[in-house]
């Protein structure tokens, strides 16, 4: 995804992309629109920005990879003949206002509540000097592990070393104009005390939320009481001073350019703030875009303190970094659930665009995920067994190591070995941490009622009946033929074949539960296939005999 990576610049391409409505060229063409009718800058600027007070969560990344696929939209629109840089801004020097649930020790930073992240120790131990400076670290890795296309920037070094000194003094000139826009955003308590300036007490090093007494614009300066009551005197210049955040937004936007950014939904009503914090000080608002917020499986926000919901490393644990791309890229505007249970979804739905892209159309595929999360060169990747049906195969056999599995794969279809299918050999060993993790825990297997019984008796039957090499569909059709002849399993709803009662989805489930111990399962023929029909013959004696549930 990086400026140098290779860019279909055909007519074709071009017209596709003008015309297509995946929401990254949607975006795209708002940028396209900001420069209509004069020339566009020297470099276009994306932005995203990132709050250090905790460790960073998937959101963050999220805001990354979107906005990239943005700025490749924009590069095939505009031919690639504009620069354009993808600037990631760390706000480390805001003052840390609680401890974060998930530090080893929250006794340690008590003392420093309201010290900018870049000036608090570092509980986590190791080289990095302060607690921002470590989450900032954590950060850029994944981000570098990614492979994405972006420079970092941290507050503290643009406020310290005067990147931002000219911006600051002329917000000290528009002090009153800020005003006007921020107290009626406020709250009557807070009107009486709020400054869009917070400076750094030079006594306790603490960000402070006081009044000014005084705003000198021409020397650049402000007034204020220090927190044991001296009036102090600082410049706004130098780092002695930053803005608060929602200043701090339109600031940052007028000093660097910026010329799009996203934001979540919590954000979206403060936008019209931002703007015009960012007009007053002589810039032009950036295009915006509202993302919905992540959820975790409670349907709370996922928050940096509490650390709840899944982290960059968790979700890489069990899943590819394309799954993780993709479940950024779909529906950015519905607010999603993020926790372990959608992974296994977000894996295959991944090798399903993947594998749909070849057979599309050009229109079609400039709307396909993979487009986008590949910049335009999605891989040609083979996948004959999907992760799903990985997952039942481990949970069917208690697989503990991908040679177990490859035993049924390669049995099942000749000729596909870990050599010749490295991503299939990569999906394994995460299916096998994704059982042992958190299918294992979770299994509870049923025993069968008498209909139960007899209904897997005859399915085992058929199963004997079938040649051993026996296709999926083949022994789908089996499970089916022996459902419908038991009323239990009959659907009135639907209609068979030959005319008769359909097959109601509760035989499946009865099948999941007793000889899987899951309420979900792959289709049963494709499970069968891979497995093996004698192997599958094996697990239902086995449930009849007691033992699954023993």
């Amino acid at each position: 995804m990086s400026r140098s990576d290779p860019i279909d610049l055909s007519p074709e391409t071009l017209a596709a992309a003008v015309e297509s409505k995946a929401w990254p060229f949607e975006e795209a063409r708002k940028i396209v629109e900001r420069y209509k009718g004069r020339d566009f800058p020297e470099t276009v600027l994306f932005e995203t920005g990132y709050g250090p007070s905790g460790l960073p969560h998937i959101g963050t990344f999220g805001e990354v990879a979107r906005t990239t696929m943005v700025r490749h939209a924009f590069r095939l629109l505009t031919q690639d003949k504009v620069r354009t840089r993808l600037l990631c801004f760390s706000d480390d020097m805001d003052g840390m206002r609680k401890i974060p649930d998930n530090v080893p020790d929250r006794a340690f930073l008590e003392p420093y509540v309201q010290m900018p992240l870049t000036s608090v120790p570092n509980p986590f131990g190791g080289d990095y000097e302060s607690f921002g400076h470590h989450n900032n670290a954590m950060l850029r890795r994944f981000l570098d592990t990614f492979g994405f296309d972006y420079e970092f920037a941290s507050a503290t070094e643009y406020y310290k070393s005067g990147r931002f000194d000219e911006i600051l003094l002329r917000a000290a000139e528009k002090y009153d104009d800020i005003m006007k826009v921020m107290l009626p955003t406020l709250g009557e308590e807070r009107q009486a005390t709020y400054s869009p300036f917070l400076p750094i007490s030079p006594k306790t090093g603490r960000v402070l939320y006081v009044p000014m007494k005084n705003v000198d614009a021409k020397s650049g300066t402000i007034t204020f009481d220090d927190e044991d009551g001296t009036e102090t005197t600082l410049p706004v210049t130098g780092g002695k001073v930053k803005m608060q955040w929602k200043p701090d937004f339109g600031m940052r936007w007028a000093a660097l350019g910026v010329d799009f950014e996203m934001f979540g939904k919590d954000h979206q009503t403060n936008a019209v703030v931002y703007d015009r914090i960012c007009n007053i000080l002589g810039g032009r608002a950036p295009e915006h875009f509202v993302y919905e917020l992540f959820l975790d499986e409670n349907g709370q926000k996922i928050s940096k303190s509490k650390g709840n919901g899944l982290t960059i490393d968790e979700w890489l644990t069990y899943a590819t970094t394309e799954s993780l791309a993709l479940y950024m890229f779909q529906r950015p505007r519905q607010a999603k659930k993020l926790y372990f249970d959608v992974i296994p979804k977000a894996v295959d739905e991944y090798y399903s665009f993947l594998a749909a892209y070849p057979k599309q159309a050009l229109k079609e595929r400039l709307g396909n995920p993979v487009w986008h999360i590949h910049g335009g060169e999605p891989p040609a990747i083979e996948l004959p067994v999907s992760f799903a049906l990985l997952l039942n195969l481990v949970s069917a056999s208690n697989a503990h190591d991908r040679s177990v599995l490859w035993g049924f794969i390669s049995r099942h279809a000749p000729g596909i070995t870990a050599q010749t299918h490295p991503e299939l050999d990569r999906l394994a060993g995460y299916a096998i941490r994704y059982f042992e993790d958190f299918v294992r825990p979770a299994k509870v297997y049923r025993a069968p009622d008498e209909v139960e019984r007899q209904a897997l008796s005859q399915l085992s039957d058929a199963l004997a009946d079938l040649p051993p090499d026996t296709g999926s569909e083949a022994i789908q059709n089996a499970a089916l033929n022996v459902a419908r002849q038991i009323e239990r399993y009959q659907d009135h709803t639907k209609k068979s074949p030959e005319g008769g009662p359909g097959v109601s989805v509760a035989f499946f489930q009865m099948i999941y539960q007793i000889l899987i111990g899951q309420e979900r399962g792959p289709r049963f023929g494709s499970f069968a296939a891979l497995y093996g029909t004698d192997n599958t013959r094996a697990l239902i004696a086995q449930a009849l005999a007691g033992e699954l549930v023993a």
